[in-house]
């Protein structure tokens, strides 16, 4: 009796392991039925059971697949390790490796690159338009658009790091903004945290001023320290620093691409022509090396520069030396 019972036993063992592992072969390591990569998005909170089901509805899995997909990851207690994304499946994938895709969360990366320089307006219409970003902020302005964020007493100019960003189908315009935003934070800290001694700024929303005027004047990188050192210099001096990307920021989408002798005189505090200091906000998004050579000028003692083409300048010490570069490089009488 116990030799019967004990060889049903390992009857039923055999049968289970077999299944099992039939089961596993099968349905688990075979190849999903692919004829091309799929393009499979897991919508936000899906559930790993909602995800099988609507695999089966794909014809991805069949149901013997679907329940042993689902019991797997019950099994290893990872169900509700997967991620909500937009997926490329690739067509030899198994559905085993596809629990692992899902739960590892590589997702489709899309990317917006926001070019340093760029004003808030100009960053808006490229957040705005993008097809991949979930559209919340509709047509607010630039002051509704800080409340929303939770930014009420600020003003945006500056405040975003413009570099290349990527990310998943699904994240909203305002969590884009909010990512940008504590970019520039923390590299506006780490550069404030090495300024020079003799600065003379007090704070560090100030060096995000000058380095926004020093990113729209440099189109030489190693000419953003000297550009830098002039505008110390002048600031400590309580010389006006009469910078035409203020000018131009002044006259907002009036500027038509030419500096008029009346735009000089344009009543704006940002008009760096009649007002002394640097303007009240930044008037573009600095990129590091602006905002490096803001609180690290170049020593030196120049005051004055003008563009001598191929984006360099000529810098003077004197105002006589400088009358002389402007006849020469802009007037171009030699």
């Amino acid at each position: 009796m116990l030799r019967t019972l004990f060889l049903l036993f390992l009857f039923f063992i055999t049968i289970v392991s077999c299944g099992s592992y039939w089961i596993y072969k099968y349905h688990l390591t075979a190849p999903l039925p692919l004829y091309d990569n799929l393009h499979y998005t897991v919508q936000p909170n899906a559930t790993l059971r909602q995800v099988a089901i609507d695999l089966m509805e794909k014809e991805v899995f069949n149901y013997p697949t679907a329940v042993a997909w689902f019991s797997l990851a019950r099994w290893q207690k990872r169900a509700h390790l997967i991620k909500a994304g937009e997926y490329i499946i690739p067509k030899t994938t198994t559905p085993q490796q596809l629990l692992d895709i899902l739960i590892t969360g590589k997702t489709i990366q899309h990317s917006l690159t926001i070019p340093e320089g760029w004003n808030f307006r100009q960053m808006m219409a490229a957040v705005r338009k993008h097809p991949k970003l979930v559209q919340t902020l509709g047509e607010l302005d630039n002051k509704a658009i800080m409340a929303k964020l939770g930014w009420s007493a600020q003003h945006p100019e500056g405040r975003f790091f413009p570099d290349t960003y990527l990310f998943p189908t699904g994240m909203t315009d305002a969590e884009f903004l909010q990512r940008a935003y504590n970019m520039m934070k923390k590299e506006l800290k780490a550069t404030w945290e090495k300024r020079d001694d003799n600065l003379p700024l007090k704070t560090a929303y100030k060096a995000l001023i000058l380095a926004s005027i020093i990113q729209k004047e440099t189109a030489i990188v190693e000419e953003s320290p000297i550009i830098a050192g002039v505008f110390v210099r002048r600031l400590k001096k309580k010389m006006l620093l009469q910078t035409d990307p203020t000018v131009i920021y002044a006259l907002g989408e009036a500027y038509d691409g030419k500096i008029r002798q009346q735009d000089l005189k344009v009543n704006s505090p940002y008009n760096t022509y009649i007002k002394k200091g640097l303007p009240p906000t930044p008037i573009a998004m600095p990129g590091r090396i602006a905002l490096s050579a803001a609180v690290n000028p170049a020593d030196g003692d120049a005051l004055y520069f003008v563009a001598k083409g191929g984006g360099r300048h000529y810098f003077s010490a004197t105002y006589k030396e400088h009358a002389c570069a402007v006849i020469k490089y802009q007037l171009k009488v030699k």
